[in-house]
């Protein structure tokens, strides 16, 4: 699938580093899509662009992505959509229901073109990738951004800015100016073609809080030692603040001066814990209704376990009521399951967290919200069984064929019977769009 625009067609074919003969670079790209869900959205109905347009977190409740016309009104991410009826009224704005299917997908896409361009990849989030420049011409570097903006738009649909640097950190940073325009207006900042009086103006012009892993709890202390902007952080000594913070904040005051201590990491590591959860559509009275939600984000928590190769110990199953309700009668608890065997097997993982939820279920409550935590894991097949245990009934080929039918006709094509069926209990998705790129009857017909 391609996408027309006002560049030139691209012969699809990344450049490669020559031989020899020219200087070779070092370094890391940052390769970030703009307003990602929002830009999902338009890629599918052109009609939205220059439309203001926010898209809503699950149950349509708070704004989780905003376009450049949002962001120009003024509105923050995490705002509840019911404070902005006014605005949105005044301004015309048009809110979505999450499409993660959709986003996922379109996030699968736009990286894998993406890997065209470097043999060393790491996907950090949904909408942005590290790429290793190691090798590659110096001077080369960002006319290769502009390639993969140009080749992601043209074959993907999504804009992206792109920031090249000698650290992760400092890519990161400087795509943050790409965004900003603040060193140029073409989507690509690249340190290396800045001398050291320019980057120093620059870096001294941006607030720290914009530097990786500075939050704003950090950002206040900093600030307190006269470490107000990326430059002061940078100049600051680095084994002074890795004594009073954390060697974290050391190597990250190392990686602002060009000196690289974060690797590419090409394989994700496994999660050590797992949440399933999510807020009902409408209130929750009955545990049969707290049963079938329990058990639907439990094979989710168990398909995403057996993914990763891993076994859990134990379930945590939590329910609560609302509360930002506080005229309600309020309840919240959550029991932790210990299994007899390590397993990832769905029907048990499902059997030991109900077996919790008829313990926590009291009735007379109106619940909002539950969910399961897969906690103690460790990788598949290294445990070593006791001689008087009983045979363990977990089925792993079962689990495969369960997950190869969902994985090729949608998830919940194969489930347990305790999830239901009508899940009157499910999300609010009043304006979501459709699954264009997973679903045959939603592709976007012509005419």
């Amino acid at each position: 699938m391609s996408f027309a625009n006002d560049t030139e067609p691209l012969s699809g074919e990344p450049p490669s580093p020559p031989s020899a003969g020219r200087g070779r670079g070092e370094g890391f790209a940052l390769i970030d899509g703009n307003n990602f869900y929002v830009s999902c959205e338009r890629v599918f109905n052109p009609r939205l662009e220059g439309v203001p347009v926010v898209v809503l977190s699950n149950n349509d409740g708070c704004v989780v992505a905003r376009s450049a016309e949002v962001k120009a009104l003024g509105v923050k991410m995490g705002v509840p959509w019911f404070q902005l009826k006014d605005l949105a009224v005044q301004h015309g704005i048009l809110a979505l229901s999450s499409n993660y299917t959709l986003y996922a997908d379109m996030s699968n896409r736009m990286m894998g073109v993406i890997s065209r361009y470097s043999p060393s990849q790491e996907i950090y989030s949904i909408d942005e990738c590290f790429l290793g420049l190691d090798g590659f011409p110096a001077d080369g570097l960002a006319e290769m951004g502009q390639r993969i903006r140009q080749q992601v738009r043209q074959w993907v649909g999504i804009p992206v800015c792109v920031g090249i640097a000698p650290t992760k950190t400092l890519a990161k940073l400087a795509n943050h100016c790409a965004k900003k325009a603040l060193a140029g207006r073409d989507g690509i900042c690249d340190f290396g073609r800045m001398d050291a009086a320019e980057l120093d103006a620059l870096l001294a012009r941006i607030d720290v809080g914009e530097v990786w892993g500075v939050g704003r709890r950090l950002t206040g202390k900093l600030a307190a030692r006269g470490i107000a902007t990326v430059r002061d952080l940078r100049d600051a000594d680095a084994v002074t603040l890795g004594r009073s913070f954390s060697v974290v904040l050391q190597r990250t005051v190392m990686e602002l001066r060009g000196v690289s201590c974060l690797e590419l990491e090409e394989l994700a590591p496994p999660k050590q814990q797992i949440m399933s959860s999510r807020s009902f559509g409408e209130y929750v009275y009955t545990l049969a209704e707290l049963e079938e939600a329990v058990s639907t984000y439990t094979a989710r928590a168990a398909e995403k376990l057996r993914a990763q190769g891993s076994v859990a110990g134990a379930i945590q199953v939590f329910v609560r009521t609302n509360p930002f309700k506080p005229e309600h009668p309020q309840y919240q608890r959550g029991l932790s399951v210990p299994l007899p065997a390590p397993s990832a097997d769905t029907r048990t993982l499902t059997g030991a967290a109900l077996w919790g939820l008829r313990r926590l279920y009291k009735p007379g409550y109106a619940y909002q919200k539950a969910g399961v935590m897969l906690m103690e894991l460790r990788d598949a097949g290294i445990d070593q069984g006791q001689l008087f245990d009983a045979m363990p009934a977990d089925r792993p080929a079962l689990m495969q064929v369960i997950d190869h039918a969902n994985a090729r006709w949608g998830r919940g094509t194969l489930r347990l019977a305790s999830e239901g069926v009508a899940k009157s209990w499910q999300m609010r998705r009043e304006h979501k769009s459709p699954a264009y790129t997973t679903r045959w009857e939603d592709l976007p017909r012509a005419g």
